[in-house]
């Protein structure tokens, strides 16, 4: 089957906005077995949101666009297509009546334009959004339905139509904010295709996720243990981030479920230790579970991170059964204060230092009575680095009641990325002696 995405939005252009659309959506498609076969970014004029959707219809089995539903000039999106496949618009008014509950539950006047927003082609679905205003739509196109590719919109008589009907294609849009697009494709879309676009001998597909291994050390481990299986059918692939490997399986048919079985075994025997979960998993979520299967806490001492390992950790539903405190101990007299660091460790050893970490870790753990203590101290950079210690040097240290174990890191990327795989570091040394 032929998928292609269509963003639409001169924000996207301009550099103005982050494109999470392509990434979301290509996910949620190709987990269900609708692999995207091409993606493209268009601003809202009116020529180049034609030509990208006249091109996709040429080819595509499946067409969704996000974006251009809204109430403002610059949304033309539902306009343009209804124009390309000759279809007239109508107002609906269960939307209109949705959009005047939307804003009266707000306590808000309802702007006159937001109606265009209940605009609907002829013969579409409307998908509801209870997130917004901008409600969805999917329309099922089919040639001989008032479309040809080669002189665009037309109406033709049933003279003029093929004897032979052309294979139907659906084109689906989707409004652009997130927050109403990503509920409304889980709720209105998936089950849409499951029932006129139903895949033959289904798709599996599952995600293991490492950390601590490089993508050509994995590579090389499983790569050719793998060999037969992917003549057989198994799709592998690998996507690689600093600090983490995510190693996909996947296929389709019949064998697809023992297929992507027996290549998951293999990967585990090569690189069990390296992995924390599967699919959507993330590190910190596996801690706050461990953590919370053995009713333990834990404590942070965060220098050179900022705060960002207890960000990730409260990002997780949860985590306040097992995150007690987190100390951000920029500053020497912070770490002296508040983790109990020796003033003569600071001054033998620097900041930046395993005795430090160690201190911290053990000061926090003291402070706040925590099952573990988790502490972090580097140089971040791009200044403050020596021949001794580099930018990008980094201590972190785990103290907990079988002692403290700290280790040194050497991550030199610039600050974002540091903070990051520093964090994620600190948080697998925490997995893995949770896990033994």
């Amino acid at each position: 089957m032929n998928v292609e995405l269509i963003n639409t939005g001169s924000e996207l252009m301009l550099g103005r906005v982050l494109n999470t659309h392509q990434q979301w959506l290509c996910r949620r498609l190709a987990d269900l077995g609708y692999v995207v076969t091409r993606q493209v970014a268009v601003a809202d004029t009116g020529r180049d949101i034609e030509t990208v959707v006249r091109e996709a219809l040429s080819r595509a089995d499946l067409i969704i666009t996000t974006g251009g539903l809204g109430p403002t000039s610059d949304d033309i999106t539902r306009q343009l297509i209804a124009e390309l496949l000759g279809k007239k618009l109508h107002e609906d008014a269960a939307i209109v009546q949705h959009i005047e509950q939307f804003f009266a539950s707000r306590k808000r006047s309802m702007p006159h334009s937001t109606r265009v927003q209940a605009l609907v082609p002829e013969g579409a679905i409307v998908l509801g959004n209870p997130h917004g205003t901008a409600p969805g739509l999917a329309m099922e196109v089919t040639e001989d339905g008032g479309w040809r590719m080669e002189d665009g919109p037309t109406r033709r008589s049933p003279s003029t139509i093929n004897s032979q009907p052309s294979t139907p294609k659906w084109l689906i849009m989707l409004p652009g904010p997130p927050r109403e697009l990503r509920p409304m494709f889980d709720t209105s879309v998936v089950p849409l295709l499951q029932r006129v676009l139903p895949l033959s001998g289904g798709y599996i597909c599952r995600n293991l996720r490492t950390c601590g291994v490089g993508e050509s050390v994995a590579e090389e481990k499983i790569g050719e243990l793998l060999k037969p299986l992917i003549a057989q059918g198994l799709d592998l692939g690998y996507c690689a981030r600093v600090g983490q490997v995510d190693i996909r399986l996947a296929a389709s048919g019949e064998r697809g479920a023992e297929l992507v079985g027996q290549g998951e075994t293999i990967v585990r025997e090569q690189l069990g230790k390296h992995i924390f979960g599967e699919n959507d998993d993330e590190l910190e979520g596996v801690i706050v579970r461990l953590l919370t299967e053995r009713k333990q806490t834990l404590a942070l001492a965060e220098s050179c991170s900022g705060g960002s390992i207890a960000n990730r950790i409260t990002n997780i539903p949860g985590a306040s059964a097992v995150l007690l405190a987190s100390l951000v101990t920029y500053a020497n007299e912070a770490k002296q204060k508040f983790a109990r660091v020796r003033a003569e460790t600071l001054a033998t050893h620097g900041a930046v230092s395993e005795a430090v970490a160690r201190e911290m870790a053990e000061g926090v753990q003291r402070e706040t009575g925590a099952d573990y203590a988790l502490s972090v101290t580097g140089i971040a950079g791009p200044g403050g680095g020596s021949d001794v210690k580099p930018v990008g040097t980094v201590f972190m240290a785990l103290a907990s009641a079988s002692g403290t174990v700290a280790v040194k890191q050497f991550n030199p990327f610039d600050r974002e990325t540091f903070k990051n795989v520093t964090g994620t570091q600190a948080l697998e040394m925490l997995r893995r002696v949770l896990m033994s």
